[in-house]
């Protein structure tokens, strides 16, 4: 449980942990390389535990320490990525690229995760047939095998993250050129294509909606560092939003958060950039906006329940419109509990301020709802309890810890 004291304006200075959404897939690309790769700025949180216990299984040595990240993949034993792992996160399923890419053949479960929404993965897998791997599907469980994989020209209907890092990693080592279209842009495929790079893979078109692989027969071994995370960024700008104060954030990626920034700002906000640190100075109430979120560079939905959270005790009627995920609008129910106004209408959410919410017993109904809650609880009478935190140290290392060196009144208890 997390408990939040409302009403205590923060004021401080914090680094930003490595990016949840950009070490997953750079932990699978380890596989590609029969030998040693070095990740730097690693977050400690429980999605990167889990994928560690993914590769070890497959026959992987990893040292983490100091947030250095070693993977010896010299030996893979195994193809199956194991069900209890696989089904605890969906990011396991870019395990399957990256085991494709490595020895031709893989085995995942449908994998698991928060619930979000459906998040299918039907463009994975017609993307690897494109590749000419035969995909067999048993129960929950999918079998993927190629005789030779090779490039193809691959189009998706839609910029599905997932999707694109799947076909970067099984195109890398592929027979010929793969050229991709409608790739997602997010600037954690940025990253990734980066590291790639690095290893000696041949990327063009990087942070651009068409991407051309030309397949190597090998990679070597490189050491890449992990970017900030810029949806714990968001989180704790949010925070600042909600209580009032003033914070730096240094390693925060404000570049990734264009979007994001200017939301802030129209919402009364002072925001400033310099680099890779972000400030932010905060008084008054936010002021209602209209956001719609969308892929990259539109406004990242992995931030649409904090926004909504900060919304609610700002002023004027706001609304929010859920274009990714369907299941995102369930933190409105939690903060329903804490007094706040807002009426969900299909995928469009209209919230009302009311300048404070009071302090209640409320679930963390996902890892970014979890976050939201800790937020409202920064701006809220009494005291929030938040349960099932699990799902928030999924994705933030010390959340706790971080707003308290803001000045927050926030604490876990077991």
């Amino acid at each position: 449980m997390i408990i939040v004291q409302g009403y205590y304006p923060l004021k401080g200075e914090i680094e930003i942990q490595g990016s949840k959404n950009a070490a997953l897939p750079m932990m699978a690309a380890a596989l590609l390389h029969k030998g040693t790769t070095v990740l730097d700025h690693v977050p400690m949180i429980q999605d990167v535990f889990c994928m560690m216990g993914i590769l070890e299984s497959l026959g992987c040595v990893l040292c983490l320490k100091d947030h250095r990240l070693t993977v010896d993949a010299s030996e893979v034993s195994s193809m199956q990525i194991p069900r209890d792992r696989g089904r605890a996160m969906r990011s396991s399923i870019v395990v399957l690229g990256a085991l494709l890419g490595r020895r031709g053949e893989g085995e995942a479960y449908y994998p698991g995760g928060c619930s979000i929404g459906s998040r299918p993965i039907d463009l994975h897998l017609a993307a690897f047939q494109r590749m000419g791997v035969e995909i067999r599907e048993e129960n929950d469980m999918i079998r993927a095998e190629a005789g030779t994989l090779k490039g193809a020209d691959i189009t998706l209907s839609y910029p599905s993250v997932g999707a694109t890092e799947n076909v970067i990693l099984a195109a890398v080592k592929a027979e010929g050129r793969t050229v991709l279209k409608g790739a997602a842009r997010e600037p954690e495929i940025d990253a990734l294509c980066g590291m790639l790079k690095a290893m000696g893979a041949k990327i063009r078109g990087v942070g651009s909606d068409c991407l051309v692989i030309d397949g190597v027969e090998e990679l070597r071994d490189a050491s890449y560092q992990v970017p900030g995370d810029r949806i714990v960024t968001g989180t704790y700008l949010f925070a600042v939003m909600a209580a009032g104060g003033e914070a730096v954030l240094k390693k925060g990626s404000p570049e990734s958060l264009g979007c994001v920034l200017d939301t802030m700002r129209a919402m009364g906000a002072n925001v400033r950039v310099e680099g890779d640190t972000v400030s932010i100075a905060m008084t008054g109430r936010p002021k209602a906006v209209s956001i719609t979120t969308s892929p990259h560079p539109g406004f990242p939905t992995d931030l649409q329940s904090v926004a909504m959270a900060v919304m609610a005790v700002g002023e004027g009627q706001g609304y929010l419109k859920e274009t990714v995920f369907e299941g995102r609008f369930a933190t409105a129910k939690q903060l329903h509990k804490m007094g706040a106004e807002i009426i969900i209408e299909g995928s469009e959410a209209r919230v009302t301020g009311k300048g404070f919410l009071k302090g209640a017993r409320v679930r963390a109904c996902d890892l970014r709802s979890g976050a939201a809650l800790a937020v409202a609880g920064l701006r809220a009478e009494g005291d929030t309890m938040i349960t099932d935190c699990c799902h928030i140290f999924r994705g933030y290392e010390d959340i706790c810890g971080d707003l308290r060196n803001l000045g927050g009144r926030i604490r876990r208890e077991s």
